[in-house]
């Protein structure tokens, strides 16, 4: 019996068809992807099985049962309250949660213990967007909606890599453009990225340089005489103190040369229908809010906002960021868009819960939030399903004061991850396929998440464990909830109490739902009122939620280029993986693609540094080191270095980059400046390089190791500052005891070493080791494993003559090789579309095109070898 359910990944909101032996298509009905679905979100068949999981509770290590753990975590917080104050203790939540979750985790903190130190991980990808959004509008309200998308004659993406981070949005927008060749689209980006390839125009901006764009694009638009004049004196304040601090700008501050700042602005400012998408790019800085409110000035200026096709665009990274800003999960905010800060707000909410104490002021944002870890000024801490140990900036820093605090708490799905190792309590969660509840996608959607699997186990509900020790705190009937649908309906009805402050959101329409009309909710966006009928876009006619209802435009000021030495550290996502690789690298096709942690460098950079390619790079912040397997490309500027986020130190102990972000933030937002971190760079003075891989799980070893899943078992890169050990011994490190039989090969000229182990016939590991960066087919080999291998061709590290070899993996959703495409290239395929028929590439998410049209203009007559 199939289900229909959410996608769990970003904050598009895909509806999925979901069946409990793991099999997954998107929904066609659901409006967000209309059936589409990326690579990730097609993979989550291959990510619910039960290896790894956390299923019973867990105190010091030793497994006890609920009633024990729940006790225990009600008594030391209650005991740290009445000890050192309410503000004492803190949650750090998730944007992983549902609704549901968060609702009852910020009643808990805010309204009961009185505190609002909750925040969540949401504030590391969205929380400048809140800022600007507020200062501008009244009210963290997105105003557009997915169609505008499609309905656009201009789409300027900014600080987003779409076809990466969120492919179904890039999808839509590629299939509109593919229908009115018309529409134009410009990405503003200072990496050339898969996104590029869709653009008319890439501005290569240089880091943080976006006040300086869209102040000179407010200039332009006053000095053309584009500005909307009725809009802006019906509806917007601040205007002329903007535009003059928008003169006073340089565009220059931006890096981008005069002629692209000149087609950019007649583009914009001689096009109506503009939406301007932006996203991570924007946010994870220093000056996240005022980028926002440098895009939004432009927008009130000419009033295009809230009518079909036009408008600011803000994408969100976690699958229910929206639904946390909903319910006030962040730490400087009350639900249903309220504020903490104002005492008739605070006292609704209070009423309403009938809350003993309610907080009175914000409380510590993330970074912050640990920092007080640190100091020891939190002595109880909850995480809930996340993980920031990794995630967050200076995440040395981050482990060291979890590990400061005296009672640690983290509910989560995995017995293991970085942070619950820190834990004196881990709680288990039901994951995904097994929980109930609802998500709010990025335009204000909200669906429900079904279950399709039996929670294992002991797991339960993040909403139950939540209740259950508030019960235990002695707050039974305010969190007396038998179901997901008990907790939605309270907070739906909260909306009817807070309808007089005439905030944009609303949801007072669902307050009455029976249980069965929760369990058939169709995708919904809100505003959904009880009487009258919501809004599908907002501001076309004004209506901010300032006191005397209009938007503010501020004055912005650029900031200063940074001068010093050393390179600029843009971190990101891959295509294939999602945050900390909890649940992506569990599925071994989502790792083939780029299955280590890595650094792109521009090459004349990596050439000054003395790297070549596939070497090993150490960047420092010159207190901590990641090191990163190198990749020269132009695709980054010099003096800029590009890095994915997702390794841990679960598979790649000296991987995790945030570990040489420093924790500078966003000084209205306190979002972290995740995207510009200063660092050195030197080349890994290797003495060896190695790759294993093996049908059995593999252990850490060696001075770097980055381990990932395969579809035979497991894979391992290696190197070493030291001389070479013993292959044998070595391999038994990787992989534990061999019980078989050993071939080993050296070759005298290169230096080479080669291991091979067999048990029962079958080829169960193989080791290589080379003085340089080792060279063969690592699909080849990978495949080997498991098979009735002679050991020679095994050791080969490449297919004889007439075995089909796919290379090294370029489409992850259909798993499809770089030789695969050669081939059909060879064979005649000239087109995209060509190589998509022939072998399926690009057919599904579409994330890989990029690389396949670049595959096309060398034309090769045969395959290459790898």
């Amino acid at each position: 019996m199939s289900t229909c359910t959410t996608c769990p990944y970003c904050g598009v909101g895909c509806g999925i068809i979901a069946s409990p032996d793991g099999s997954i298509k998107g929904d066609p009905t659901h409006p967000a992807n209309l059936g589409r679905l990326c690579s990730k979100g097609s993979a989550l068949g291959e990510t619910i099985d039960l290896e790894g999981r956390l299923l019973t509770p867990m105190v010091d290590g030793v497994e006890t049962d609920w009633d024990e753990a729940t006790a225990l975590v009600a008594r030391k917080f209650s005991e740290t309250i009445r000890d050192h104050g309410r503000d004492s203790v803190a949650f750090y939540v998730s944007g992983q949660l549902l609704t549901e979750d968060y609702y009852v985790a910020n009643k808990l903190m805010k309204g009961f213990i009185g505190s609002a130190n909750i925040d969540t991980n949401s504030r590391l990808c969205m929380a400048s967007s809140v800022a600007g959004h507020k200062r501008a509008f009244g009210a963290d309200t997105v105003p557009g909606t997915y169609e505008d998308l499609e309905e656009a004659d201009l789409i300027v993406l900014v600080g987003s890599n779409l076809a990466w981070c969120h492919p179904v949005l890039h999808q839509r927008i590629a299939a509109a453009k593919e229908a009115r060749p018309e529409m134009r689209i410009v990405n503003v980006d200072p990496r050339r990225t898969a996104t590029s390839q869709l653009a008319d125009l890439h501005l290569s901006i240089a880091p943080d340089g976006d006040v300086a764009l869209f102040n000179g694009l407010l200039a332009h638009l006053k000095a053309t005489g584009r500005v909307n004049r009725a809009y802006v004196n019906a509806h917007v304040t601040g205007f002329d103190i903007a535009v003059e601090a928008a003169r006073a700008t340089d565009p220059a501050a931006s890096g981008l040369p005069a002629d692209d700042l000149a087609v950019f602005y007649s583009m914009w400012a001689s096009t109506g229908k503009v939406v301007t998408v932006y996203s991570q790019g924007v946010n994870q800085s220093a000056c996240g809010t005022d980028k926002v409110n440098a895009i939004l000035n432009c927008h009130l200026a000419t009033g295009r906002i809230g009518r079909p096709g036009m408008g600011p665009f803000s994408v969100t990274g976690q699958p229910n960021a929206m639904g946390g800003r909903e319910v006030g999960g962040l730490a400087n905010m009350l639900a249903n868009h309220l504020d903490i800060e104002n005492a008739d707000h605070r006292d609704a909410v209070q009423g309403f819960w009938a809350s003993p104490t309610m907080c009175t002021a914000p409380g510590l944002k993330a970074v912050d939030l640990f920092q007080a870890c640190a100091d020891g000024r939190i002595k109880a801490l909850w995480v809930m399903s996340t993980n920031p140990a990794v995630s967050l900036p200076d995440a040395q820093g981050v482990a060291d004061a979890i590990a400061n605090v005296p009672f640690t708490v983290v509910s989560d799905i995995m017995a293991r991850t970085d942070t619950g190792d820190l834990a004196d309590v881990l709680l288990p969660a039901a994951a995904w396929g097994e929980k109930s509840g609802t998500v709010t996608n990025s335009e204000r959607r909200i669906s429900r998440q079904r279950p399709f699997l039996p929670v294992p186990g002991q797991a339960r509900p993040d909403w139950q464990i939540i209740c259950d020790v508030a019960r235990a705190m002695g707050w039974g009937a305010a969190f007396d909830h038998d179901s997901a649908a008990s907790i939605f309906r309270e907070y739906a009805l909260l909306s009817v109490a807070t309808r007089q402050f005439g905030r944009d959101f609303d949801i007072s329409g669902l307050a009455n739902l029976t249980d069965a009309e929760y369990d058939a909710l169709p995708p919904v966006q809100w505003p959904l009122p009880a009487t009258g009928k919501g809004q599908h876009r907002f501001f076309a006619d004004g209506g901010f939620f300032h006191p005397d209802g209009k938007a503010r435009m501020l004055p912005l000021t650029a900031p200063a280029t940074l001068k010093d030495g050393g390179f600029q550290l843009n971190t990101g996502r891959n295509r294939d993986q999602w945050h900390t690789m909890t649940r992506t690298g569990k599925s071994p096709r989502l790792g083939a693609h780029l299955a280590e942690p890595y650094v792109e460098i521009h090459p004349e950079d990596a050439t000054k540094v003395g790297l070549g390619t596939a070497e090993l790079c150490v960047l420092s912040d010159g207190r901590n080191t990641t090191v990163l397997r190198t990749l020269p490309t132009d695709r980054v500027a010099r003096g800029t270095l590009f890095a994915p986020m997702h390794w841990t130190r679960q598979v790649s102990a000296s991987g995790p980059v945030n570990a040489v972000v420093q924790a500078g933030t966003d000084p209205v937002s306190g979002q972290p400046a995740l995207k510009f971190g200063r660092v050195s760079a030197q080349r890994f003075a290797a003495r060896w390089y190695g790759f294993a891989t093996s049908a059995t799980e593999m252990h850490l070893h060696g001075d770097y190791c980055a381990i990932a899943r395969t579809e035979t078992g497991w894979q391992a890169e290696l190197a070493g500052l030291t001389d070479l050990e013993d292959p044998q011994t070595m391999l038994s490190q990787l992989v534990g005891p061999l019980a078989g039989s050993i071939s080993v090969v050296s070759d005298g000229a290169t230096g080479m070493q080669r291991v091979a182990h067999h048990a029962d016939g079958r080829l169960t590991a193989l080791l290589f080791l080379a003085p340089e960066p080792v060279q063969l087919s690592r699909a080849h080999a990978v495949a080997a494993i498991g098979q009735a291998s002679p050991a020679g061709a095994a050791l080969a590290g490449r297919a004889a003559g007439g075995q089909a070899d796919s290379g090294p993996t370029v489409c992850a959703c259909m798993s499809v090789g770089l030789n695969d495409l050669k081939r059909a290239i060879a064979d005649g395929a000239a087109s995209v579309d060509a190589l998509g028929q022939c072998t399926g590439a690009g057919t599904n998410c579409g994330a890989c095109k990029p690389e396949l049209a670049a595959l096309l203009p060398a034309h090769p007559t045969a395959v290459a070898a790898e």
